[in-house]
């Protein structure tokens, strides 16, 4: 009741907001250039035209979004697109990930009206901070491969280009309620004022969702603000300004649990998983007597994103299109932090995890009376186990420039430049003590050991849109080091065009400039990797280019060819350039070069469309860093260099038009995703300790030649997927939808404990079991007197069928052979190893859809379901 009525209380103070923006409504067909033109900002997207642009690409439109995501992640509308996998991670408000031809999202070009927001100092895309954009999304355009941009931005994958409505669009406006399972809970509003006789517009939006998700304890609360103020001066001159963000907090699930476990804690007993399960959660017993549910992991951020486009057309050939951009984001994630009495969060003792009960949940009455009972002053540093906050805030600025001339009808040419600086804020605080009267910090070499208690709550969101101040030195726990990046680049493209041939050919050059500041360490004291270092290393410079070109031939009205061909050289992301959190330039560092090329063909029909596209990237020289587990150690990570790996594939999608009531289209992508040759791979604690996990040193060689492609996280990478829909229009204003999708060929993540026993590079990357779902939806409009006010009732449901599935993992943990048991003798009995075996094979407690139960992964949500009222005036 309390959620409820919160959520009327925002509704009506939405309402009662003199507000601007229109939420149009558009056919979910096809996309054509001209539908596309009016809904843009039109300075810098680099949108692809069908028949004309050399690239693969897909097109999601408004109508299909607000019809059919519902209570769902918005990358995941993307995933009856050929070669995209988006699950919802580990469940959480805006966790979701997506791969993109076997790419993941840091390797994806990630933009908002053509301006990048991949984050500048590892490539990754947090999507809980972008919840906000299907409310202002006109449409979604995905350019699988090179993609059609200039920017000098390395999509090794792909890009995906998110188009927010401009403010000169018909006036009008849209209120909406959205309820669904678990308590989800929507509300907006929405106005547009059309554009005035003296050329000014604007646009504005509120809106709030909240409730939780499929899975246990991940309550979460989210609002939406977007506001855009357009000013066509005259002919020449255009401007719009727009700011938008998504507030949010959310509690999540990050550690993903044993099979075992999330069989072991169903509440059903049946032997079946409770896919629901989650265990970085508990409850405590409060003052009054009242046990109260507590999240370890939860995630707050606010990244407002303010743009200003200026559009200057000299005249009919030459036009010079403008961006500057300013995003203030501020927040971090949750989680444990230090011991008690010698134990983490996840310690066991004789096999059983000291603080869980016995419904698989952290007992926070035992460890809240643990540290209660701890003297912070006498006790040595980190002797009390807390919850802390990881700060990852930044100040992000930058121009974007394009000067586009057409030299006749046939040649066109366009330059610009693309410059951005970032501050990125790395550092912890206390979050919550768990009944510890504080923290012992020592991590801080400038200080003594510093007893912390001060705290913050996660919930309190923070709504300036200029970010605001950090917390002071004092406060600051476990590291504190700031990340400063320098991006200058250029591009240039030239573009022709001819009867039924179009082709061109673009390059770009940048300097990436990243420089590391640590406040924890002692300016021209402290000593890391046998070299004395200073609070800031100074910028590092690295030169970067791509060149691509490509060319599409319209054969007749029907049929056309393309093809396109690249190569990067991308420089390396910072955790590369100063690996293991230090002050040290990486004396191996080199550039990532990627290769790639595509044929392409293109069928159009008044009721048959359909595409065919083969493609083949190389990757060399990657390096990444993943978190990985390790018994007893909190926030230990692995770092990877030398990687090479091979993307290949086909893809294929089509749509047919039975007649103006039945329409069908689905879509086919096969891939080959493996790694070329070996590489290596170190391992390190959470304070940057060499850690040994396999053999007898922290460093080893990992033997990836052939292996399939895994994910970097708790995520997987499929290489087989295929959907098909089907829309049917039986009256006017009524629409009902339904899609099936497979997904096979599904590889876990790898993990250097496994690839560093070479015996194990035959076994490759654990596959997981091939799934299929089921959608369905209705959507129904009732059009009042005046065709422009209308209501529309929607409705979603799904996984129909409560398929189970697992939709990511974590481990490689094989179905165990002879070979992995030893024979032993403990006091006089000898037990064999084929005794071992057969002990093993023959309990069906260690089996899973053919894995074993001891693997760690996510399964999908079950059954879900979302519906929706607006009305649209």
């Amino acid at each position: 009741m309390k959620l409820i009525n919160k959520s009327i209380l925002t509704a009506v103070i939405t309402l009662s907001t003199a507000s601007v923006y229109y939420a149009q409504q558009v056919q979910d067909t096809a996309a054509k250039s001209k539908d596309i033109e009016e809904v843009i900002l039109r300075g810098v997207t680099d949108i692809a035209k069908d028949r004309k642009t050399p690239v693969a690409v897909s097109t999601i439109k408004a109508a299909q979004i607000l019809e059919r995501q519902g209570n769902q992640e918005l990358v995941e509308m993307l995933n009856t697109t050929p070669s995209i996998y988006a699950t919802k991670g580990g469940g959480g408000f805006g966790d979701s990930q997506i791969v993109m031809r076997g790419f993941e999202s840091r390797n994806i070009a990630v933009m908002v009206n053509g301006m990048p927001v991949n984050d500048m100092e590892g490539g990754t895309v947090y999507f809980s901070n972008w919840t906000g954009l299907s409310d202002v999304t006109s449409f979604i355009q995905v350019q699988r491969g090179l993609g059609s941009s200039k920017l000098a931005i390395a999509s090794v994958g792909g890009t995906m280009n998110f188009i927010t409505k401009s403010a000169d669009m018909k006036k009008g406006g849209i209120v909406r309620l959205g309820v669904g399972n678990n308590d989800y809970l929507k509300t907006s509003f929405a106005y547009n004022t059309g554009k005035s006789d003296k050329g000014w517009s604007s646009s504005f939006l509120m809106g709030r969702q909240s409730g939780s998700t499929y899975i246990q304890n991940t309550d979460y609360e989210a609002y939406t603000y977007f506001f855009a103020l357009g000013w066509e001066v005259n002919q020449k001159h255009n401007l719009q300004f727009t700011i938008t963000g998504a507030p949010q907090w959310h509690d999540q699930r990050s550690f993903a649990p044993t099979i075992s476990d999330y069989i072991k804690y169903n509440p059903d007993n049946d032997g079946t998983p409770d896919r629901t399960y989650n265990s970085d959660w508990g409850y405590y017993t409060n003052a009054e007597g009242r046990r109260v549910a507590l999240s370890n992991r939860s995630n707050y951020y606010n990244k407002p994103v303010m743009m200003l486009n200026w559009d200057w057309t000299f005249n009919e050939k030459s036009k010079l299109s403008t961006v500057a951009y300013m995003s203030n984001g501020r927040g971090g994630g949750t989680g444990d932090l230090g011991r008690v009495n010698g134990r983490n969060l996840t310690a066991s003792v004789n096999g059983v995890p000291y603080f869980r009960d016995a419904q698989g949940l952290y007992n926070y009455d035992k460890l809240f009376a643990e540290n209660a009972a701890v003297n912070v002053n006498t006790a040595n540093a980190g002797s009390t186990l807390i919850r802390r906050a990881s700060i990852n805030s930044h100040n992000w600025y930058g121009i974007l420039a394009n000067f586009q001339h057409k030299v006749n009808d046939n040649w066109n040419f366009s330059i610009g430049t693309d410059n951005r600086y970032y501050y990125g804020y790395h550092y912890q605080v206390i979050s919550d003590l768990y009944g510890a009267k504080g923290y012992k910090d020592n991590a801080n070499k400038n200080i003594a050991p510093n007893i912390v208690t001060a705290t913050s709550d996660y919930k309190k969101l923070n709504w300036n849109p200029f970010g605001g101040s950090q917390v002071p030195l004092n406060e600051r726990i476990g590291f504190s080091n700031d990340g400063e990046v320098l991006w200058y680049s250029g591009f240039g493209q030239i573009e022709y065009s001819k009867n039924n041939l179009s082709a061109f050919i673009q390059g770009s050059v940048s300097n990436q400039g990243y420089q590391r500041i640590d406040e924890f360490v002692q300016d021209g004291i402290t000593v890391q990797r046998n070299q004395t270092v200073n609070r800031k290393t100074g910028f590092k410079n690295i030169f970067g280019y791509n060149i691509k070109g490509g060319a599409n031939y319209n054969i007749d009205e029907n049929n056309n060819v393309f093809a396109n061909i690249g190569y990067y050289s991308k420089q390396p992301f910072m955790n590369t350039v100063y690996p293991s959190n230090q002050q040290v330039v990486n004396p191996q560092l080199t550039n990532e070069k990627i290769f790639s090329a595509e044929l392409g063909y293109g069928f159009r029909s008044a009721k048959f469309n359909a595409n065919v596209n083969v493609y083949r990237t190389q990757w060399k020289d990657r390096a990444l860093r993943r978190t990985i587990t390790v018994p007893n150690v909190t926030d230990a990570y692995a770092e990877m260099n030398g990687i090479t790996e091979i993307h290949q594939g086909v893809e294929v999608d089509a749509a047919y038009k039975l007649n103006n009531i039945v329409e069908f289209n689905g879509m086919f992508s096969w891939g080959d995703y493996y790694y070329k040759g070996n590489a290596t791979g170190s391992t390190f604690d959470g304070n940057n300790n060499p850690l040994t996990v396999a053999g007898d040193s922290n460093t080893t060689t990992l033997y990836l030649d052939k292996v399939k492609v895994g994910g970097t996280s708790n995520n997987s990478i499929p290489q087989m997927t295929a959907a098909l829909g089907a829309t049917v229009k039986p009256v006017k204003d009524l629409s009902v939808y339904a899609g099936w999708r497979f997904v096979g060929k599904l590889y876990s993540s790898i993990d250097i404990a496994t690839f560093s026993n070479p015996a194990n590079q035959e076994r490759g990357v654990l596959k997981l079991p091939d799934y299929n779902l089921t959608d369905i939806g209705i959507s129904y409009k009732i059009r009042l007197k005046d065709n422009s006010k209308f209501f529309t009732i929607g409705a979603n449901v799904y996984n129909l069928f409560d398929k189970t599935y697992i939709q990511d993992g974590a481990t490689n943990n094989f179905v165990k052979t002879v070979g992995d048991f030893t024979t032993t003798t403990t006091g006089g009995v000898t037990t064999t190893a084929q005794q071992k075996y057969d002990a093993y094979i023959n309990n069906p407690a260690n089996f899973y859809n053919g894995i074993d139960t001891s693997n760690r992964v996510f399964f999908g949500f079950g059954r879900t379901w979302a519906a929706t009222l607006s009305f649209n005036f």
